[in-house]
């Protein structure tokens, strides 16, 4: 469950550079100086799949009556351009994909010449409100509304080629988690940790990073920024990924620091139940919230809860994820909308008990026609957290 704003990570092209570096530190830890990169044979999205997504992008602006969609730079521009240059991009009814200086006057000129600057102009969501309302003083004749029917409805299901990127991105950080567990040690603090897992990332050939946190603090489900040292029997909790040619992985495990107590082995056990549970719902045609609500049960018939309170799952079970960390559609109370192939989602009904501690597994998992498919083996024990 990482952080929606984290930053996006892109493959770095002097991984063999940096590989050296990190080799010729001795204050590297071993485990991480042994990682060598995983970038071998990654391939990009082909300019034909992005005409694809145009196309497919021009059907949903007809069903929606939408006669321009407009991206200012990031994912959803990234998703049909291939790139992340400064500006804004335009999609018309046409299929002209078109890029413009991020000015209201500048754009609303390039509408005109595409004779939309009366029709209905979808916005995607991360446009700012600057740039929006500056164009509709520009284009008062215009009708403004949400592009989130195009740009969530084209980036919501994956193609065989965004699947790829997602597994290794998922592979690079199991082999990054593997490392940085090693890692552990008596007395080290939550940021040690952390960086270590930048510096395994670094190694295997890309940027990445992962939230830390130790004891009792496992039971924020977004950490904290208390200090936080390592001691025998506190959990351990990584949460985070890397990306590979932007897309993302998002993996959380918890290992105990020492032996862990049957308390801690029985609160596993229900956690793990719980995202089997969210795996088998995970089928075409189920609804989101019905994916929440069958992980939620397991939780609440083990005593905890019920609903999102404390001690329990406070947060939904899973998110999207491709391009962004965090994106449509969401598993959670509430959202009818109903799975299809090629959707992808984090798997992670957490259980924070206050004071205590908590555990949350998380794996990303595709729909596939015959149910959901996860890209990492699952964590086997609380001893062995990486399958």
């Amino acid at each position: 469950m990482s952080n929606p704003s984290r930053r996006v990570f892109l493959i770095t092209a002097a991984a063999g550079v940096a590989q050296q570096a990190i080799s010729q530190t001795n204050s590297v830890p071993e485990a991480i100086r042994k990682l060598r990169p995983m970038t071998d044979g990654i391939e990009p999205i082909r300019p034909e799949e992005r005409q694809v997504r145009i196309e497919k992008a021009r059907k949903l602006m007809r069903e929606n009556r939408l006669d321009t969609v407009l991206m200012e730079s990031g994912s959803s521009s990234f998703y049909f351009a291939g790139n992340r240059v400064a500006g804004l991009h335009i999609i018309s009814r046409r299929g002209e994909l078109v890029r413009e200086d991020a000015r209201p006057a500048a754009i609303a000129t390039r509408l005109r010449s595409l004779g939309a600057a009366t029709g209905r102009i979808g916005i995607e969501e991360r446009t700012s409100f600057g740039l929006f309302d500056g164009l509709r003083r520009e284009l008062p004749a215009a009708e403004f509304t949400s592009a989130d029917p195009v740009t969530a409805g084209c980036r919501m299901t994956k193609s065989a080629a965004e699947l790829a990127l997602l597994q290794r991105a998922n592979d690079i950080t199991i082999a990054c988690y593997r490392a940085a567990f090693a890692t552990l040690r008596e007395g080290m603090t939550q940021h040690d940790l952390s960086a270590n897992v930048a510096a395994a990332y670094k190694a295997l050939g890309v940027e990445g990073d992962a939230m830390a946190i130790f004891g009792k603090y496992t039971a924020f489900p977004h950490g904290s920024s208390e200090p936080q040292k390592l001691r025998e029997g506190d959990l351990v909790l990584l949460d985070d990924g890397c990306s590979v040619e932007g897309y993302q992985s998002d993996i959380t495990r918890v290992i105990v620091f020492g032996k862990p107590t049957q308390r801690q082995r029985d609160i596993w056990e229900i956690e793990r139940r719980a995202q089997d549970a969210a795996l088998a719902a995970a089928r075409p045609g189920a609804t989101c919230e019905s994916v929440d609500a069958a992980a939620r049960k397991v939780i609440t018939d083990a005593g905890f809860g019920p609903g999102y309170k404390l001690p329990g799952l406070p947060h939904r079970t899973g998110h999207g994820i491709g391009l962004d960390g965090h994106e449509w559609p969401y598993l959670v109370r509430g959202n009818k909308r109903s799975l299809e192939p090629g959707m992808v989602f984090s798997d992670e009904p957490t259980i924070a008990i206050p004071g205590e501690f908590g555990i949350r597994l998380e794996d990303c998992m595709y729909v596939t026609e015959g149910g959901a498919k996860t890209f990492t083996k699952q964590s086997s024990s609380i001893e062995q957290p990486l399958g």
